[in-house]
């Protein structure tokens, strides 16, 4: 009987602890895919740009307003920093936003940008959304997939951008609903 009883035990905890290792595989694949099919899909397309804007990579701070309802159905306003890493020859960066509010969650994203003019570029990116903590953060309160598409800027004559996007998480509540938020800012050249 105790060996049976243990038998139990021990398959118990191994379910509760498979069930952490998957979720915690699932937010490292959501990561690994979104970087791998960024890469390809830029890859394939890669064309020459018309236009090379003339600014690059920037630190920034700004503001970031949850447009979607939450599970506690209130807007969040929250504070912003971003960074984009430009790659020179490429038209793609590297971009991070830390939203700070309630909660804090960082977005990583890989874009693809498209010069419009000399000051002004389109993007859109794809990475993830992770929250920190438990507390609900505009771009929700789970790790999920995220698309950020916005614009950035550069100011004649200085070494400031303006810098402004949404992102849109898919599945970032725990009741699977879609986060969606804006960002604004200003930005430093590096």
């Amino acid at each position: 009987m105790k060996q049976f009883v243990r038998r139990m035990m021990n398959t118990q905890g191994q379910k509760q602890s498979d069930r952490c290792m998957a979720q915690s595989r699932t937010g490292i694949a959501i990561a690994l895919g979104t970087m791998v099919a960024t890469s390809a899909l830029t890859l394939a397309t890669q064309t020459s740009a018309s236009a090379q804007a003339a600014y690059g990579s920037y630190v920034g701070v700004g503001a970031s307003y949850e447009v979607s309802d939450g599970p506690d159905n209130d807007h969040e306003l929250a504070g912003v920093v971003a960074a984009r890493y430009k790659f020179l020859r490429l038209p793609v960066s590297a971009r991070t936003q830390v939203l700070i509010g309630n909660g804090v969650a960082i977005v990583p994203t890989v874009s693809y940008d498209l010069p419009l003019n000399w000051q002004t570029d389109i993007y859109l990116g794809a990475g993830a959304s992770f929250p920190i903590g438990n507390d609900t953060t505009p771009v929700g309160d789970d790790v999920a997939f995220a698309l950020q598409p916005g614009i950035d800027v550069a100011l004649p004559n200085s070494e400031l951008v303006i810098f402004g996007n949404a992102i849109i998480a898919f599945d970032a509540y725990k009741d699977g609903s879609t986060a969606t938020s804006v960002q604004a800012g200003v930005g430093l050249r590096f």
